[in-house]
């Protein structure tokens, strides 16, 4: 998932608008692709990132040596700073996938500083993923006890239907709520470069690949081949991608 959060990266933070900040939390930073972007977007600041995966922090320090930039390992629901540390506070792709997400949303609120931006991304699971649905609606068909409830548990992730994020941010008591959302494109190769990041686990959908025996994983397979392929040759496919953005002023 790190090549497209590098690619949403850029337009989430025109959406977020932070202005001329000094210093910038990343929550969920992951392998730091907002991160990253931070530094080009906030030249003068300073940017933490926080992850709960220790690997993540590992590999994200390596990919700068911009002394403005710190990784840290952190639980988003219990961050560990002072009330109104950061002039911003952004979470690019992560909070619905943490267990409680209003409270990672109520740390980010409670350490950003009076009149500072906080904002955040989820995808549009249930609408705006549609090489997701390929592998969704294929498993749910092939294996009705397994595959139906993975979609279910994807599609009704919390905060990823429309104005989710929004009504916990207002609930937040954030003000000058803006809620909108982002199409980019994702591109891959061919079906290999589609179907092989779930072989090793990755994403919510990887678990359940890897965890397949390998008759029903190749009967699985089989069918999102055919997906992807629509008709034609293998070879590279684009699909749009929707995010959800939401943005307020504590």
């Amino acid at each position: 998932m790190g090549r497209w959060s590098a690619r949403l990266a850029p337009a989430f933070l025109e959406v977020a608008a932070i202005g001329n900040v000094r210093k910038v939390l990343d929550v969920g930073c992951g392998t730091g692709s907002l991160t990253l972007a931070l530094a080009e977007a906030a030249p003068r600041a300073t940017i933490v990132g926080i992850d709960l995966s220790q690997a993540f922090v590992d590999h994200a320090r390596t990919k700068s040596s911009d002394a403005r930039l710190t990784f840290e390992q952190g639980d988003a629901a219990a961050l560990g700073y002072g009330d109104e540390t950061f002039d911003a506070a952004l979470s690019l792709l992560v909070l619905n996938f943490i267990a409680d997400a209003e409270k990672a949303a109520t740390e980010m609120r409670r350490v950003t500083k009076p009149g500072g931006v906080v904002a955040a991304s989820v995808w549009d699971f249930r609408g705006g993923l549609p090489y997701y649905r390929i592998v969704l609606d294929t498993a749910a068909v092939l294996d009705p006890i397994g595959g139906e409830a993975l979609r279910a548990r994807v599609l009704s992730a919390p905060l990823v239907g429309p104005g989710e994020l929004a009504s916990m941010w207002a609930k937040l008591g954030l003000r000058e709520i803006e809620h909108t959302s982002l199409t980019m494109r994702m591109e891959f190769r061919s079906f290999a470069d589609y179907w092989q990041p779930w072989l090793g686990g990755q994403g919510m959908i990887g678990p359940y690949v890897a965890g397949l025996d390998d008759a029903r994983r190749a009967l699985v397979e089989r069918h999102v081949r055919l997906g992807y392929l629509a008709g034609s040759d293998d070879g590279p496919r684009s699909f749009a991608a929707t995010a959800w953005v939401v943005r307020g002023i504590r």
